[in-house]
């Protein structure tokens, strides 16, 4: 079986594919065009995919009708028609919880960050510019005992929670789709309607999958909607808030602050006028970006598709509907 991986990943993963006796083929510059993205993936059986700027939809597995599965470096799998590959017979992998505890470290750098306004503070010392001590100039504020509101609370969100729970002793609400028990039973956290969280919460802390149904749920009328003081971090998908929204709820004081691990468009526009303000901190897509969670990702992603050459189940599976399907 030839495994098509479009971008060189820790070498775990690769050494677990080649150990199972698979064909790996790794292109020698990553930015890649979409025609030579397609020209690989019609050369190749299954494919090893890392990032999202390629696409997974019908017109893609129209044009490749020889790709038998799709492990993804990633939990999210939004830029996968899984309706399609169901229709396929394609199982679609993913890697879940071995990067939620670096993910959520994140979020909770991100909610420290702005609450403190670091990113701004950094700036002035880099530029030369500290200055004397003023006891009213661009202060942060203090997040023990707040109210830490999470919306989708699996298991980044968990761990986000827990985090903040131990740290500042922070009273836990969530939004979901279903109940967590656990979180209520250890961490006390209460589920709240969509209208409860975002009126209620000091700081709102993203953590769902993310799907075109809720593409900038986070707008305008939402942001007016939240606390003046709120702080808004997004580390799940760019997709969840209007940018320009955010930016008018920062400078028109709707809310407090922001940290964006994730932006909307992604990469986000060196000119964006929200790089500017003070009281945002935003990083580059990097939650899962440590040794232990990438590793970790390359070792599961490999395992997904050595189980498919075996004819197995995948252990991580986002549509595993179609192994009951078949069965």
């Amino acid at each position: 079986m030839k495994v098509f991986i479009t971008k060189r990943i820790p070498e775990i993963g690769i050494h677990l594919l080649e150990n199972a006796g698979l064909e790996i083929f790794i292109p020698e510059h990553e930015n890649l065009s979409q025609e030579e993205w397609l020209s690989y993936c019609k050369s190749n059986d299954v494919i090893l995919s890392v990032g999202s700027e390629f696409k997974y939809d019908k017109d893609f597995f129209n044009e490749c009708p020889n790709i038998k599965a799709i492990a993804l470096y990633s939990v999210g799998f939004d830029h996968v028609d899984i309706q399609e590959a169901n229709q396929r017979n394609i199982p679609i992998g993913n890697t879940p919880d071995v990067l939620s505890k670096a993910t959520s470290d994140v979020a909770f750098l991100l909610m420290q960050s702005v609450a403190r306004r670091a990113a701004y503070n950094f700036e002035k010392v880099k530029s030369g510019n500290w200055g004397d001590f003023d006891p009213l100039h661009a202060l942060g504020q203090e997040l023990y005992g707040k109210t830490l509101g999470i919306f989708g609370l699996g298991r980044i969100g968990f761990e986000m929670a827990k985090k903040s729970k131990v740290a500042f002793d922070m009273d836990i609400i969530y939004h979901n789709r279903h109940r967590s028990e656990e979180a209520e039973n250890e961490l006390g956290a209460k589920y709240v309607s969509f209208e409860e969280l975002i009126a209620q919460s000091d700081v709102l802390s993203i953590h769902a999958n993310f799907k075109p149904e809720q593409k900038e749920l986070f707008n305008k009328s939402v942001f007016e909607k939240m606390k003046e003081n709120a702080i808004f971090v997004n580390t799940a998908r760019g997709g969840f808030h209007n940018q320009k929204d955010l930016y008018d709820a920062l400078t028109e004081r709707k809310i407090w602050g922001a940290g964006l691990d994730v932006t909307n468009p992604e990469p986000i526009f060196k000119e964006d006028p929200i790089l500017g303000l003070s009281n945002v901190c935003v990083l580059p897509h990097i939650g899962s970006a440590t040794i232990e969670a990438r590793s970790g990702m390359a070792k599961l992603a490999a395992e997904n598709l050595i189980a498919f050459s075996k004819r197995e189940k995948m252990p991580t599976c986002a549509n595993p509907e179609i192994y009951s399907r078949n069965s």
